[in-house]
């Protein structure tokens, strides 16, 4: 039973690895959220010399912002293809840390080992929610931060993933929708009693690059993972193809509040916590 569930989620985590290679993520990164690593970051009061862990850090949204401030920085991602991406950009920018592929529910690095562990956007999409919050407590030192952005649920990606939900297969077994992270009571249940200090509030990124909504559908459709995974996974039926079309300019239109160019607020959970010990 032990070898069949192992095999599982290898197959499951190789699919994530998989997803999130198709499109470009760092494009999106650096031209919708670039913001957000360096919201993370401040909310964590990283300081020059910190040991920082940054979580499912992608392409680097964050940890280029923590390394840039002069704390040590590890990056550590499923998806070598994003962390090869993070290099690049790092050398452009001048920033010097360190690249670790690792899984966010099984990391290769020592209890205690980092002043602040952080995650933007990323640990979120781990499919088994506890193990990533074990990780995140374990490698952390006592007293030391956690600090975590995620996508709530009732905000757009949050509503995105809803919409994408009828086109695309089920989660196996286990698996835990991502926008979960964004709901503060779930995350407080994750860690209990082993972090103090809590600090969470909503706050919103303001998306205004896209000049219609169908404009939005086609970037997304285009350059990020779960929207082209979705669209592949029905590429030979057109009539759902076309229906998904449909729904995410109609997404996109019903979270539009400007008057002209589309203009959108995305809500994301900022959450900080001390790790007890």
């Amino acid at each position: 039973m032990t070898t069949s569930i192992d095999a599982a989620d290898k197959a499951l985590k190789s699919r994530h690895r998989a997803m999130w290679a198709l499109g470009d993520y760092p494009a999106v990164a650096s031209e919708i959220i670039p913001e957000l690593g360096r919201t993370l970051v401040a909310a964590c009061g990283i300081r020059s010399g910190d040991r920082v862990l940054d979580v499912a850090a992608g392409s680097g949204n964050a940890a280029i912002p923590a390394a840039l401030a002069g704390a040590q920085v590890t990056a550590s991602d499923l998806n070598p293809e994003l962390l090869e991406v993070g290099r690049r950009l790092a050398d452009q920018q001048g920033a010097d840390l360190e690249w670790r592929q690792a899984d966010a529910e099984a990391m290769p690095f020592d209890d205690g080992s980092f002043d602040t562990v952080l995650s933007c956007v990323g640990v979120m999409f781990a499919p088994h929610h506890q193990a990533g919050a074990d990780e995140l407590v374990r490698v952390c030192r006592p007293g030391g931060t956690i600090g975590l952005l995620s996508w709530t649920p009732q905000g757009f990606i949050g509503q995105l993933f809803a919409t994408l939900k009828p086109y695309v297969a089920a989660p196996p077994p286990g698996a835990q929708p991502a926008p979960l992270w964004g709901d503060e009571q779930h995350v407080r249940a994750l860690f209990g009693d082993r972090v103090a200090d809590i600090a969470a509030r909503r706050q919103t990124l303001r998306v205004d690059g896209f000049a219609t909504p169908e404009a939005f559908r086609d970037y997304f459709k285009t350059n990020y993972g779960p929207t082209v995974a979705a669209y592949r996974g029905i590429a030979d039926d057109p009539d759902r193809t076309a229906a998904l079309d449909r729904d995410l300019a109609e997404l996109a239109r019903r979270n539009d509040r400007g008057a002209g160019a589309t203009v959108m607020e995305w809500e994301y959970l900022l959450l900080t916590a001390r790790r007890v010990g």
